[in-house]
């Protein structure tokens, strides 16, 4: 089954948030939209780089009504320990969700059966639970929040305007197409 227009799978893992230790489950990922980023390991060099750029955009995306769920493969207790540590992630202020388990790995079908590590990947999911885009990277290719709050925008415009889509490049406030009949062929 395709992963976009899928539901989230359930899970409940541990995860560090704001100096302290929280449950975190899939119906935490519904009536408001998250994004759920994997990193493949704390205490690595890509993956520091990519919480601080959420973190920095973070306000900007909780105004838009989005919550934020960084995930790897470590420990919450690892979690924790980065997070005292590295100068990058000791910023960040959203759920660092631990999946040792690798349940929620496989649930988003990110696992490197390998490694025992997630891929780098980014997904959005709408308030009920339904994933609506999905970025995936090598391991030495970190991804851009900017590039990822245009997403969101585009998402929540299509969703509160049904039978309108986005172009590609669309920015807020631009134009919209309303496919028919008699678009067809003059784009």
């Amino acid at each position: 089954m395709p992963l976009i227009g899928s539901t989230v799978k359930p899970f409940k893992a541990q995860a560090y948030h704001n100096g302290k230790f929280i449950e975190v489950t899939d119906e935490d990922l519904k009536g408001k939209w998250s994004v759920v980023c994997f990193y493949p390991a704390d205490f690595t060099f890509v993956c520091p780089t990519e919480l601080e750029d959420l973190q920095n955009h973070y306000d900007e995306l909780k105004k838009l009504g989005v919550e934020v769920y960084s995930v790897s493969t470590d420990s919450h207790f690892v979690h924790k320990a980065w997070h005292d540590t590295s100068p990058a992630v000791g910023k960040v202020t959203f759920p660092m969700i631990g999946d040792p388990s690798h349940v929620i790995s496989r649930n988003f079908e990110v696992l490197d059966e390998n490694t025992g590590m997630a891929n780098r990947a980014t997904f959005l999911i709408d308030p009920d639970g339904v994933i609506q885009a999905v970025e995936m990277t090598a391991e030495g290719i970190g991804r851009d929040a900017s590039t990822l709050i245009d997403k969101i925008k585009a998402a929540q415009y299509v969703r509160s305007h049904p039978g309108e889509v986005c172009p590609a490049k669309w920015k807020e406030g631009e134009a919209t197409l309303k496919p028919s009949l008699d678009l067809v062929g003059k784009i």
